[in-house]
């Protein structure tokens, strides 16, 4: 569903599976970090709130979007966490610079999610202005970095009813 059509931090908490004794890695990008940084906020402010431990949490930053996909590699291959969300944040320009970005971190993930054994949760805001950006982390459409973390809890929990 189009953000318009929906804030980001909404969800009924009566839905959100508990996070106690989870561990969970968070992978930001460094680049648009006054973007970034809210969707990292937004992240640990919603883990912490369903139960995940501070130090169970364990955050990487990364130099730019296209780095996200490595940087959660390495932490499902060395951390042993049972989620990674990747928070990043591509602005559109002049160049098709932003398509190739965008294409690579979604392949990156999905390629992840198809390979490992624990879910990546897509965290990138791909928008067409810094505006646009703003909203959707922490402005009048919530935050991404909330629903990313909601959607871990929900695929952690998913994944634990297969074991």
């Amino acid at each position: 569903m189009a953000t318009e059509l929906q804030n980001l931090s909404s969800y009924d908490p009566h839905t959100v599976p508990s996070g106690e004794g989870k561990r969970v890695g968070i992978v930001v990008s460094e680049w648009n970090y006054s973007v970034t940084g809210n969707l990292l906020n937004g992240a640990l402010n919603t883990l912490l709130k369903f139960g995940v431990r501070e130090e169970d949490i364990i955050v990487e930053h990364v130099p730019g979007s296209v780095e996200l996909t490595y940087g959660a590699r390495l932490l499902i291959e060395k951390a042993a966490v049972e989620s990674v969300i990747i928070l990043g944040c591509v602005i559109k320009g002049e160049t098709p610079h932003f398509n190739y970005v965008c294409d690579s971190v979604t392949q990156g993930c999905t390629d992840l999610n198809l390979q490992q054994e624990v879910p990546v949760i897509f965290g990138l805001l791909t928008t067409l202005t810094l505006d646009q950006a703003k909203a959707r982390s922490g402005g009048r459409h919530g935050n991404k970095g909330d629903e990313a973390a909601i959607t871990a809890l929900k695929m952690m929990a998913l994944h634990s009813r297969y074991q």
